[in-house]
This record gives C-alpha cells, structure tokens and sequence, in this order.
C-alpha cells in the first residue's frame, strides 16, 4: 500500500504552491530500434514484462518445488525400498517432514532464496549441501535422543540423504541456467531512475556499485535543474530530462523504482515532483545518503546495504499480481458461463432491433494509461455511436436506442468486458476506464481532478468501489467526477482480495441504484 495518501500529498502540495501542474502522460507508444542514446522520448529498449518473474515470486516458487519434491523423495524412497518389509508408518511421514521444514530453514537462514544465489550455482551449492546434511544431522540427534532410531530403516535414511542432495544441487543447476538466461534478457532488475544530478546522486550510485549484485538497473538520471546548473552525465549515466520527462519515459518503458537524492529541506521542490509521479505504478523512494537524519535501522528499506525512506510503494506487487490475476481469471470464467444465457438473450434482442454489429468496441485508458479497446453490447443507432465519448450520454438522448437504454440503465451492456477479463486487459474489481475525450462539465478529466491519472496504478475493472457506492454513470460535474476519483484512489490503496469479493458480492445490489445510468 501506499506510504502517503496521494490526495494528501496534492492537497500539501497545492497549498505549499508546489503543484503547477501535472503533465498528461503519453499512452501511445511505437517500440522501434534506434542507435541513438535513451531519452525521455526515445527510451532504452524494453525488456520483457514478465510480471510473474519478479524475485520475490521465483523465490517462492522454487522454496515450494523444492519442499514438495524433498517430500514426495522421501515418500517414493520407501516405496522402492521398503515397500512390502517395513509399513510406511506415522513416524516416517515425521522424519521426511522435519528434515524437509529443517533444510528450507537453514536454505533460508543462509540466503540460498535470493536471486544473486540462483545465479552463483558454486557458493549455492555449497550452502546446500551444508544446509541438508546439518538437517539430517539434527533430525538423525533428536531420533537418539528420543530412543526411537533403531525404528527407522538405515538404508533409506542414507538413500533419502544421496538422493535429496542430488535432487537440490541438480534442481538448482537447472535454475542457474534459467536465471542467468532470464537475466541476459533484461529480467529480474529492477529498472531504477534516480532523481537528482549533484553530489548526492553520485555518492549514492557510488554506494550502489560498492553494495555489490543489488539486482538494480539505473536507466538513467533525471533533474528539473537545466543543464547550465546539473551535469549531462552523472557517475557515468545520462540526464535523460526532467520530472515530467520521467513520467513520459514510464510510460514507454518500465520502471520498477525511483530514488530521490534531494535533502529533505528541499521540501518545495520534492512535493512538486512527488505530486507529478504519484500517478505511476512505481516505487518512490528518498536516499538516506541526501539526509543528515539518522533513524533506527529498521525505519529504512535497503537496497543492498543502501538504506532508503520509503514514499511510496506500488500498490500490486509480486505475488499480490499472481494472486489477483487468478482471481479475475477463474472468476471471471465462471461468470461468463454463469451469465451466458443472459448475454445471449441482450445480443438477440440487439440483433433484432436495430440494424449493425451487437458489439462495440471503444479505446479507454488501462493499466498505466496505456490504451485498450474494451467490448461492450452496442446500445446506440450505428450512425450515432460515438467511439471517443467526447458527448456524454443523457436521460434523454435520442442516440440511445430502446433495448440500449434497458440494458446501459441495468449495465447489461457491460458483461462482454468478461472476454476483457480473461485476455488480461481488464480486472473484475478496480476503477472502471474512462474513454479517451470523456468529459466532465466541458472539460476533459484529467484537467477536472488533480491527480487524476493516479488511478490508473492498477488495472481498471468492470465494477469498482466507486459503482457500489452510487457514483455510477453520468459524470457531467466536476463534484461526481472527483467523488468517483477519491473512491477509487481509496481501493488501490486498501485493495485485497476479500475487499475485491466485496466488491463484487455488492454489485448486483448497487444496479439497482440507477439514478445516474442512462
């Protein structure tokens, strides 16, 4: 979640003069090759995504491969051995299980579970083997101890400790490969700008490069200090532009991390950018090297042995990422075959009643802005059908065909965003997209609500806080476009899975509240 409230934030940096304005982001983006140097406009080539890839979800993919397989070893072992002679009692099924939960431990204890030991396969290996023979050791101790290891067959026990070692130091060959593959293709860093080009900003890379294999990539410098006052180059890496550059460039290529190197009493200054980035799904953090403040050590975060004041934090990380991607997915299927005689029944009655295609399909701001093109039961006469939304639909506007009116007041004509859901574009729960030129009192709505485009931090959904508290539909004032706004800045930084199944349990109660939907 995130450290401060970004309402709060604008609202400090409105009253300390600090916020001028904040740049609308570019949402279109051609990836092409280019031998110039990277810049805001022209940015370091992309690597892939890979959202699942992050650290710490490989971690814990391979702490659950490897305690399965160190479980399922055991098991196996005394079926190939001992199956027929010795029965496959309570107290085997206790023995593999300490040994098991002992070794993870002391894998954990010695960092076998961080990314720079999935490459280093030598020193790993090393660990390993140590980790599993101490384990076996104490769980060989405790079986004295209690009188109970005359009970245990010593075949298997000497056959569990050869083949559990082959097993982890094979596995971890494997994954040393893959990483180091993964890695060579841009994967696993964490794509870092630092924000700040004097003193500060040199030490702290200095510090970052001292620190060793950090798992940081730093992309590049950015100061809203002109080039007469701040270096072009910095410790060896480019100024690629300003702040407002840096929100252009996280909107071509990613950026996991931004480091501020500014002292705190630079606090104008740092509320101005703060207010610009808060509309990115990155994590901001203040070097501790630009601060004489010296806090207890467990105030910072680190990046290798660099201590870091957290600012904010991205609201979907690792494996919340995992988690509510199978959520919409299975949900979403099942909802779809749930709700499949009711989404046929509206496209008949589409089909039937006015002439052209049952679906319509319009471009609107997703995940980061970026533009997707969502689907929709067509509820306009074809020649009147408006794809950007520059006119927002009314009580009693004429374009809206009959059935288009039932199925808009009852959001019937929302349920093909389910096929949105399962290809990944769209969340079940989550602030609901805005078309491209939508308005609000003649105005587009970036330009209505500071901070506006900070809901756009996680994926946009179908329903969302903001629809089961009554600020559905019709947008046309700047007060209903801000109520909206604030209830779903208050989702992304409250989200969770059961706040989600809120959500959606309350829904259909919220449909009947239809004062706002034309």
């Amino acid at each position: 979640m995130s450290a401060i409230d970004v309402r709060d934030l604008l609202k400090v940096a409105r009253e300390n003069g600090a916020l001028t304005s904040v740049p609308t982001p570019l949402v279109l983006y051609s990836d092409e090759n280019s031998d110039s140097a990277p810049s805001a406009s022209n940015p370091a080539p992309t690597p892939p995504k890979g959202a699942w890839l992050s650290p710490v979800v490989l971690a814990g993919c391979v702490r659950l491969a490897e305690f399965c397989g160190l479980i399922l070893l055991g098991l196996a072992l005394h079926q190939a051995l001992l199956r027929g002679v010795v029965p496959l009692a309570p107290r085997y099924h206790a023995a593999i299980l300490a040994v098991t939960l002992a070794a993870l431990g002391l894998f954990q204890a010695s960092g076998s579970y961080r990314i720079s030991a999935f490459r280093d396969l030598p020193r790993t290996a090393v660990k390993l083997a140590t980790g599993w023979s101490i384990a076996f050791l104490m769980v060989a101790a405790a079986m004295v101890l209690a009188k109970v290891a005359d009970h245990y067959s010593r075949i298997w026990l000497l056959s569990y400790y050869m083949a559990g070692l082959g097993i982890l130091l094979g596995g971890r060959a494997a994954l040393s490969a893959f990483v180091r593959m993964q890695m060579a293709k841009g994967r696993f860093d964490r794509r870092t700008a630092i924000v700040g080009g004097g003193p500060a900003a040199v030490e702290l890379i200095h510090a970052l490069e001292a620190s060793g294999d950090n798992g940081i990539r730093i992309i590049g410098i950015f100061d809203d200090r002109g080039d007469d006052r701040s270096s072009t180059d910095v410790a060896g890496y480019p100024k690629l532009g300003n702040v407002s550059d840096l929100v252009t460039y996280a909107r071509h290529a990613p950026v996991d991390l931004v480091v501020f190197t500014l002292p705190i009493s630079a606090e104008t200054r740092i509320l101005q950018m703060l207010a610009k980035l808060s509309v990115l799904p990155v994590d901001i953090r203040l070097s501790a090297h630009a601060t004489k403040l010296r806090l207890r050590p467990r105030a910072y975060s680190y990046l290798g042995g660099v201590p870091l004041l957290d600012v904010f934090d991205k609201p979907l990380a690792d494996w919340d990422v995992i988690l509510k991607g199978a959520f919409d997915r299975v949900v979403g299927l099942l909802l779809l075959l749930a709700l499949s005689p009711a989404m046929i029944a509206v496209a008949l009655a589409v089909k039937l009643t006015s002439p052209g295609p049952v679906l319509f399909r319009q471009k609107r701001y997703g995940f980061n802005n970026e533009l997707i093109e969502i689907f929709k039961f067509r509820s306009m006469y074809v020649d009147l059908c408006d794809a950007g939304a520059s006119q927002l639909v009314t009580k009693t506007d004429a374009r809206v065909t009959p059935v288009g009116r039932f199925i808009r007041k009852t959001s019937l004509d929302e349920l093909p965003q389910l096929f949105n859901v399962i290809r990944g574009d769209l969340s079940l729960v989550g602030p609901r997209p805005h078309a491209v030129q939508a308005k609000a009192a003649n105005t587009l709505y970036d330009q209505v609500v500071d901070g506006y485009f900070a809901r756009h931090k996680v994926k946009p959904g179908i329903t969302g806080w903001a629809q089961i508290n009554g600020w559905r539909g019709e947008t046309d004032t700047s007060e209903k476009l801000q109520r909206r706004v604030e209830h779903d800045l208050h989702y992304i930084e409250n989200w969770s899975i059961l706040f989600d199944l809120k959500i959606l349990l309350t829904t259909p109660l919220a449909l009947f509240k239809t004062d706002n939907a034309y």
